[in-house]
């Protein structure tokens, strides 16, 4: 029998092949390939021929990222809630996006938000000021919903009315839900809009009030230069996760090109690109 997270990783990929977003067109490239990049072609139709993808033909970038955000929320969703040894808590996970009416001030750390793009509604001068990048939309969040008193207090009594009145965790505060995780859903890394990711992660850090949420990349872009722009380095994204790594590094091995070999080494072993199956026991930290 599969482990869960083996049997949702095959899960996760098969969604991929049955919904077009990976596939591999008549000229035998595969749909996370930058045509123009002989690597690139290379190495993504060798990920693409592990995981078995049938000749398709690409849709649409935008529809390729979103079915690509939407399959990864749905990976998280088989795997990390069932973590509750592990990481107990009420988790929601939802898929949001500039579109989404839930924003960063939906939750415990980022509420002040909301007050400030008030602020500058209604004074332009103020906005000119601080601007309103502030505000933040991921692709997918993790949060955590709030704990009665009466859970709290089992098995053993830790509250009552006297003291913990500003405790986020505790229902009765009357706080926001928790924010554990941003997660971004990058299925290629071709454009500057990749960097939003970082832009997202800077913004997260800086405009919080309390915890820190996991902040973490999901990529299917096969070559590891392109992922090491935003892999390298700390400080802002936790962790960049690939959809397939295994594969991708089989992929490499296989083009035996020295230089992208030691950046994808680089990447793996400075535990700065992992593969799609060590995030929910990462968020489970």
């Amino acid at each position: 029998m599969d482990a869960l997270i083996a049997k949702a990783r095959k899960e996760y990929h098969s969604e991929l092949l049955h919904r077009g977003v990976l596939a591999i067109n008549a000229q035998g490239i595969a749909t996370n390939a930058d045509k123009d990049s002989v690597a690139s072609v290379s190495i993504a139709r060798g990920i693409a021929d592990r995981l078995l993808a049938e000749t398709d033909e690409r849709i649409a970038g935008q529809t390729s990222g979103k079915a690509f955000e939407e399959i990864t929320m749905m990976f998280i969703k088989s795997t990390f809630p069932k973590l509750q040894h592990l990481r107990p808590g009420k988790w929601e996970i939802k898929k949001l996006g500039n579109r989404s009416k839930i924003k960063t001030s939906a939750f415990a750390q980022y509420e002040h938000l909301a007050y400030l793009t008030e602020l500058t509604k209604a004074n332009r001068k103020l906005s000119a000021m601080i601007g309103n990048d502030y505000m933040v939309a991921p692709d997918i969040v993790i949060y955590r919903g709030l704990c009665t008193d009466e859970e709290i207090n089992t098995p053993m009594l830790v509250v009552d009315d006297t003291l913990s009145r500003m405790a986020d965790l505790r229902e009765a505060n009357g706080g926001k839900a928790i924010l554990h995780a941003s997660i971004s859903a990058k299925w290629t890394m071709r454009s500057d809009r990749a960097q939003n990711s970082r832009t997202e992660a800077l913004n997260l850090i800086r405009n919080r009030k309390g915890h820190l949420p996991h902040i973490v990349v999901v990529t299917g872009e096969p070559l590891p230069s392109r992922i090491s722009s935003l892999a390298l380095g700390t400080g802002d994204i936790d962790c960049v996760y690939h959809f397939a790594l295994n594969e991708l590094i089989a992929a490499v091995n296989d083009y035996d090109h020295d230089d992208i070999k030691e950046m994808l080494k680089t990447l793996v072993e400075g535990k700065r690109l992992k593969d799609i199956s060590d995030l929910p026991l990462d968020l489970s930290v």
